[in-house]
Parts: C-alpha cells; structure tokens; sequence
C-alpha cells in the first residue's frame, strides 16, 4: 500500500498509509482463489463474506461490494485500518502458503474510503420491531451493537460519558494510524 514518505510524515500527524487506489484495489482483488471452504470467513470474527465482497471489486462493481462489506460490519473505514488483519482472515488466507495472503483488510479500507468519495448512502431503515434498546458506551463495540440492533428494525439509544462518541478509537487511537474524522464518518452513518 503506498505511505507517506518518511521526510514528509516527520512534519505531520496524518495518517501513514495512502490506501488503494482502485486500479491498485482491483488488481489484488483477482488474486483471491475465491476457495471454497472460505477460510477467510471462518478468520473473521464477524464473519464478512470476504470473497463475495472481493469478487465484486474484482468486477469493479464496487457498490455491491459495500453492499456485502456493510451487511456485516456498521464500521469498515476503522476495521480496514485497526482490526488485526494479518492474525485473522488475511493468516487463514490460502495464498499464504504460497506467499502473501490477499491484503483483505486494505480492500476493506479501499471500499470504505471509495464509499465516502462518492458519497455514502443512507441505508434502508427496516420496519420498526416497536422495541426500544440501551447501548451503554459508544467504544467499538458499543457502535457494533447500535448498528446492528439498528438493522434489525430496534431503535437505538446510545450513552457515552465522554465529549464525543468513540471510546478508544476516537481517545485512543493516535491520528496518524485512525484519523477522527474517519471516526466520526462511521458514528454519523450508525446514527
């Protein structure tokens, strides 16, 4: 993935990794062998459908695969930057036997980004189930909740003690590995 040359970054906090480009994005995803046994999936804890969502890159049909991408995770811009990837999907990753696994969690990161340039879409907001639910903490995994109790048809509540919503990714987490606008960009599509 390109970075920031080093006589820049000493200057700045912003983030070191550049991200994808998509000619860049569609080329690693025709690498996937797409097995399967899809051992990537059983690597992910949330089990995304990593080939599903990669062969759509792949056919450069990028709308459906943040349509696959998001129909698991409420937070792609984040995981594709701080979930441990390369010790989850991308070590259960056929290619690895042979030599470097598909970089999953850059095409994650590669969809999210490519989303927020055209413009993210609001989703459709299933029929109401009437119920009403608490999300104590807006931390990565109270976001998680909100989200998908929110696909789900519940309508959400979510309590942070804290200025601004995010836990540890938006206190803890330094700008240049997760910047806080891209926080931001994921708290405002689970709301």
């Amino acid at each position: 993935m390109p970075e920031q040359k080093p006589q820049e970054r000493i200057h700045n906090f912003s983030e070191v990794p550049l991200g994808y480009p998509p000619e860049v994005a569609v080329e690693e995803a025709k690498r996937c062998l797409q097995c399967k046994n899809r051992p990537c999936v059983k690597g992910c804890p949330v089990e995304i459908d990593i080939p599903d969502f990669i062969k759509k890159i792949a056919e450069e049909d990028f709308d459906e695969a943040v349509k696959i991408l998001k129909s698991k995770t409420s937070l792609p811009a984040v995981c594709g930057r701080v979930c441990p990837y390369e010790n989850q999907c991308e070590r259960k990753c056929t290619l690895l036997k042979i030599g470097e696994p598909v970089a999953i969690g850059h095409l994650e990161r590669f969809l999210a980004g490519w989303e927020r340039e055209k413009g993210v879409k609001t989703p459709e907001t299933p029929e109401s189930t009437g119920s009403r639910v608490a999300v104590v903490g807006s931390g990565p995994a109270g976001l998680t909740c909100a989200g998908d109790l929110a696909k789900m048809g519940h309508s959400v509540t979510v309590f942070e003690a804290l200025h601004e919503p995010g836990g540890v990714l938006m206190y803890g987490i330094p700008e240049f590995r997760l910047p806080k606008e891209i926080v931001e960009a994921e708290v405002e599509y689970i709301k």
